[in-house]
Parts: structure tokens; C-alpha cells; sequence
């Protein structure tokens, strides 16, 4: 039997889209081993969102072709979508495939085989109007399972260069997301994590529906018990998405709202498409409809010409709207990115100084939204064994990460957890009862 190894760079969507090309592979017979071994074939799904993804893709794609220098390497994903001929230069690369016509990848596979001559199968991502169908019906190693919903953004910020890597904005044709999650829930998942390139714009290229819709319909499915969404703009949470939440018994206590940055005039310089006035009137009207919702968010830092009022304006913001936790990133120049280009490049050890005072705030109010649960009982799904014996640890519904004592066998599913000590990043807590949805039964007493 043939054999297929993978390697995974960059974001959810990537991981995502491994698992749907190994489903290709499964069809075609290939036994899927680790990269570390000798395959007959390595698929490495790359990421370019950096200059460091470039990089470290490079340094991936010549891993594989020493191990095994008679294997088929294919390379794929965003970096082989921008840089396809620099890809090509490298040699040993055998089939190039970017962010779409990934299908294409067994026949690729046999025609090098035939012809021994290296394939490049990249066309151009910015003509392409349509949603590639990748099905995924279960997760090789995952309690979570992600569901793709739309490709592509159509936002242009001057940061970024993803845009040119992943097309303009398309959704997946709503009774095929309907289809997959009813597919997900029936292979045992409890939460769908709702994923994409630019997940909220969902629909906006559809006519007469939108995410707000999808949302209802997948409330819809029987046995789903969560649904999350990975992310969305602050412009996408319309009256109507806000009221679906509200009133969802399956749609989290989590969201994650990019901010990149609190000053207009840094944001004017991003091309982001809102005023903080906007955002913030979004996140009043979020909270005051779901009082214990924990929001995330990203902030880039240092981005040229960010002066010191211009990082207070954003400290300042975070800290009136009490953001659960922040993923913060130091600006670094994309090349090909307008931002790149922009002069007022800040020094790095500015940047450093910057980041390390958002850390340090994201973690008090990681700590401040944590302790509101304290003696709480969350519903939480375990995902993997802890690092104290007998211990598992995974997410309640707002996203808090918990440890409490418990068997291996109730990974993935539902278990009500009281929490005895809030913190951050993890909380410890102890099993209360299992929810058998399946009979509404449930089974007291604490659980050891």
C-alpha cells in the first residue's frame, strides 16, 4: 500500500484542508504515516501569511526531500499559491497545487510518476468566482471539528497578503455546510467550529441568505451541541447575527472580534473598514444582549507610523471593553503588502515594549473575565489528558481552558464542571455530572 505523510503550516483553514486532501488520499488507498518517516509521498500545506511562513515552509518542503529523495513531494496552500515559481526552484519539489484545484492532486501524482517531470498547478486564484467542495467527515486527531464555510477576502488590508494567496470572498453553498455538520455530529463531534478565511462575510455573495441564516439552520440539527464561530468583524455583527445569538441555545459564549488596532487614524492606515465609534457601539449592543460573553481579539502593534497616543488609544480601548483574552502580534513587513512599502517603519524594541504591555494586559483580563465563574458550573468538552495523573482539560462554552480530574473515556464529551479556582490560562475544577442528552438523564454526585 502507498504511503502519504502531511505537514501542516499556519491557520485553522490550513488544518482543515489537510484532512480534506487526506480524504482523498484514504479514497485513493494511501496509508497516512508521520512526516517523520519514510513516505512515498509528502504533502506539505504551506502558509505565507509572513515572511517567517515563507520561510519556514522552505525549510519543511527540503525536510521531506531528504528523508526521501525517490518520494513524490507536493506542495500546496497559500506560499505555493503566491510564490509558485520559487517553489518550482527548489530541487526535488515534484507537484505544486496553490489554494485550489487540490482535487487535481492524485492525477498530478500519477502524470509526474509517468513523465518524471516536475508539475506547477497553479492558476490564478483572483478568477476564481466559485467555492472549492473539500469534505471533511471526521478529524484524525480532534475533539473540535472545524467546517469551512467560505474562501477568500475581499478586504484588501494593507497588512496583508492573504487576499492574493486565497481570492475574493466565496461561500459554501448553505445544504452543503448543513450537510457536512449533520455528517460531523453523526461521527460523534458535539461542537462545530465555524471557519473560513473571512468566516462572518459568509453569504455576502448569496442572494436572500446570510450567516445569521446559517446559524438557524444549523440550530436545526439534532445532537449538535455547540456551535462556534472562529471569527468575525466587527462590521458583520449586524442587529439581526446579534439576535440570533441571543436567542441560540447552541451558538457559544465566545467570539472572536478582530480589533488589529484601537486609533482611527492607525486604522485608516490598515484600510480596516470601521471607526472605533462603530466597534464600539457593536460590542455595547453584543454584551448588553449576552451579559457573560467572552470576546477575544487580535491586535497588531508597531504598525509604521504608530505613535505613542496611537498605542494609548488602543490600550485604552481594550481596557473600557474588557477583552477576555488578546492574541497580539508585532507588526512585521509582508513583502508585496503596501504596508511594507510605508515609510515610519517602527524599531523593533518599541514594538517589544508595546506587545509586552499588551500581554500583560490581555492576561489580568483573562484573569478579571475568569473569576466571574469562580464557583460556577460550566459545561466543558475535554479534548486531551492533562499534565497531573488522572486529570483531563478542555473548553467550556466561553472558551475558558479547564483542568479537573476525570477518565480518558470522557474525552469529547459533555461534562458539567464546577470551577474551584479561576485563572488564567488554565482553570481547575471539579466533575459534577454528566449530561446524557441522548435520555436528558443526567447522573449525580461528583464524579472522581
Amino acid at each position: 500500500m502507498a504511503t502519504v505523510a502531511f505537514h501542516t503550516l499556519g491557520c485553522k483553514v490550513n488544518h482543515y484542508e489537510t484532512e480534506a486532501i487526506w480524504q482523498l488520499f484514504k479514497d485513493a488507498n494511501y496509508e497516512r504515516v508521520d512526516f517523520e518517516t519514510n513516505a512515498d509521498v509528502y504533502v506539505i500545506n504551506t502558509c505565507t501569511v509572513t515572511n517567517t511562513g515563507d520561510k519556514k515552509s522552505r525549510q519543511v518542503i527540503r525536510r521531506a526531500i531528504r528523508r526521501n529523495p525517490d518520494a513524490v513531494v507536493c506542495v500546496t496552500g497559500c506560499y505555493a499559491q503566491t510564490s509558485s515559481a520559487e517553489i518550482m526552484e527548489i530541487p526535488g519539489v515534484d507537484v505544486v497545487v496553490g489554494t485550489q484545484d487540490r482535487h487535481k492532486l492524485l492525477s498530478y501524482i500519477d502524470q509526474f510518476r509517468e513523465e518524471r517531470q516536475p508539475i506547477n498547478g497553479v492558476g490564478n486564484i483572483m478568477k476564481n468566482r466559485t467555492y472549492e467542495e473539500l469534505d471533511v467527515p471526521y478529524f484524525t486527531d480532534r475533539t473540535r471539528a472545524s467546517l469551512k464555510i467560505q474562501e477568500g477576502c475581499n478586504n484588501f488590508c494593507t497588512f496583508c497578503i492573504i487576499p492574493w494567496a486565497r481570492g475574493l470572498m466565496r461561500s459554501r453553498d448553505p445544504e452543503k455546510v448543513v450537510e457536512q455538520a449533520t455528517q460531523l455530529v453523526q461521527s460523534g463531534y458535539k461542537e462545530i467550529v465555524l471557519t473560513g478565511i473571512h468566516t462572518g462575510g459568509y453569504g455576502q455573495d448569496l442572494k436572500n441568505y446570510n450567516l445569521a441564516q446559517l446559524l438557524r439552520d444549523l440550530e436545526e440539527i439534532d445532537g449538535l451541541e455547540r456551535i462556534r464561530i472562529s471569527s468575525i468583524e466587527a462590521s458583520q455583527l449586524t442587529d439581526e447575527v446579534i439576535d440570533v445569538l441571543k436567542n441560540s441555545n447552541k451558538v457559544v459564549r465566545h467570539l472572536h472580534v478582530p480589533l488589529q488596532s484601537g486609533s482611527d487614524t492607525v486604522l485608516k492606515r490598515m484600510r480596516r473598514k470601521y471607526t472605533m465609534e462603530h466597534f464600539s457601539e457593536r460590542l455595547t449592543k453584543l454584551h448588553d444582549a449576552l451579559p457573560d460573553l467572552a470576546v477575544t481579539s487580535d491586535v497588531i502593534v508597531g504598525f509604521p507610523g504608530e505613535t505613542a497616543e496611537e498605542f494609548q488609544e488602543t490600550y485604552d480601548f481594550i481596557v473600557k471593553h474588557k477583552f477576555s483574552e488578546l492574541h497580539v502580534f508585532p507588526y512585521s513587513q509582508r513583502i508585496g503588502t503596501p504596508a511594507a512599502r510605508m515609510d515610519d517603519q517602527i524599531d523593533e524594541s518599541i514594538k517589544n515594549e508595546r506587545v509586552h504591555k499588551l500581554i500583560a494586559l490581555s492576561d489580568q483580563l483573562a484573569k478579571e473575565y475568569a473569576s466571574k465563574f469562580e464557583n460556577e458550573v460550566l459545561e466543558v468538552i475535554p479534548e486531551e489528558v492533562g499534565e497531573t495523573k488522572d486529570t483531563l482539560v478542555g473548553y467550556a462554552d466561553n472558551y475558558m481552558k479547564v483542568e479537573f480530574e476525570g477518565s480518558e473515556d470522557l474525552i469529547g464529551e459533555i461534562v458539567k464542571v464546577k470551577i474551584n479556582k479561576a485563572d488564567y490560562p488554565i482553570n481547575i475544577g471539579s466533575a459534577v455530572r454528566i449530561v446524557n442528552h441522548a435520555t436528558n438523564k443526567t447522573e449525580e454526585g461528583v464524579l472522581l
